[in-house]
């Protein structure tokens, strides 16, 4: 007597996980999944290292919405302002200071992640499918992770340039090797953010579901164990401790910032400085609470849920969500860091409002002719 194949799964009895082993699955031509679902059809999450061959109905029809708009505003908005920040720097190169030197790499670093965004846009627009090739798929998840880390450092070492600048103002150690040091620091930078995020070279790939190719994010989910170590060590190192480096600096700031003008015979700052340092902290913490925090918390909590052999498939489902919904965010940097540009320079700020004001002026000729 022959045995009878199964042909059709119900979405219900997937998502509820109530299949009694893996032997259930002969017959399907369905592959392990995290994307999202396709044409309306939930799609199903598996992980080899977990008991029975239970599987997870990932609904995450909201991806298609959510992620292209918010890059489609990134790439608009961050393209130009970074654009016009590298200009801006390039242009005093002659005379560049060790401050404008980590803004320049600090901008380039956003504009190349805002440069792969189209290839993402695309990609989620259309229901997770990937027609450029594995290498391409790499290619954008390391600019991804790459750029975003790039950022962080190059903002710590933003934040510790003025919290020595404003606390340390007398002290000449931090002034030997002028340009040519901050140069080495951003080399020394970018070595730094290629070593951490190499592996994701070896961990994102491509996949196929439902005739589609699909591009994973992190890693395939049956890999999502020997994902989680490394993981875990590019959100210590890459985010954990340069958050750590810039909180401990700029609670020390504000304390010195909250004194009066002159303490204990020093002058801790001038009123420029202060002001400055002032606008400085404002925009940084903002970049990492509304950019980094949210995005490195959800994707902790993601990683764990992912790799728990016996957390229930609703709340695999949950954790997933939540972070795939941070995950636009975290591309919020690639705009946040020309306002800080803006803000921490005098000069910028003041050749904007002259162009500003030749623009209205025109305009206010144009209309009284």
């Amino acid at each position: 007597m022959p045995v009878p194949t199964i042909t059709h799964l119900s979405t219900e009895s997937s998502f509820l996980g109530l299949l009694p082993s893996s032997s259930f699955y002969l017959g399907l031509d369905l592959e392990p999944t995290e994307s999202s679902a396709f044409e309306g059809l939930a799609l199903v999450d598996s992980n080899v290292s977990r008991p029975s061959g239970l599987r997870c109905t990932y609904k995450e029809d909201f991806k298609r919405i959510l992620l292209p708009a918010v890059y489609s505003i990134v790439f608009l908005i961050g393209l130009p302002l970074n654009s016009a920040v590298i200009l801006k720097i390039w242009r005093l190169r002659p005379n560049l200071s060790r401050n404008n030197i980590y803004m320049l790499n600090l901008a380039v670093a956003d504009f190349l992640y805002v440069m792969s965004l189209p290839l993402l846009i695309y990609n989620y627009a259309s229901h997770d499918y990937w027609p450029f090739g594995e290498l391409t798929c790499k290619m954008v998840r390391f600019q991804f992770y790459s750029n975003m880390h790039g950022s962080i450092f190059f903002l710590t070492c933003i934040s510790l340039q003025r919290y020595v600048g404003i606390c340390h103002p007398l002290a000449s150690w931090h002034k030997e090797g002028g340009r040519r040091l901050a140069w080495i620091v951003c080399f020394g930078v970018w070595l730094v953010v290629v070593t951490l995020c190499a592996p994701t070279f070896h961990f994102a790939a491509t996949g196929t579901q439902r005739n589609r190719t699909v591009c994973y994010d992190m890693s395939q989910p049956d890999r999502s164990l020997d994902y989680y170590p490394y993981g875990m060590a590019l959100t210590c190192l890459g985010f954990l401790l340069p958050f750590v480096a810039v909180t401990a600096c700029y609670c020390r700031m504000v304390l010195l910032l909250c004194r009066p003008a002159s303490y204990q015979g020093i002058s801790a700052a001038t009123s420029e400085k202060r002001d400055t340092a002032v606008r400085m902290i404002v925009v940084v913490v903002v970049a990492f609470a509304v950019s980094f925090l949210p995005f490195h918390l959800t994707k902790t909590l993601y990683l764990l849920v992912r790799t728990l052999p016996g957390a229930p498939c609703a709340t695999r489902n949950l954790f997933s969500v939540v972070y795939k919904c941070t995950r636009p965010f975290a591309s919020m940097n690639s705009v946040l860091d020309p306002i800080l540009f803006y803000f921490t320079q005098p000069r910028y700020r003041q050749s904007t409002r002259r162009m500003i004001r030749r623009v209205t002026t025109l305009k206010d000729k144009g209309t009284s002719v």
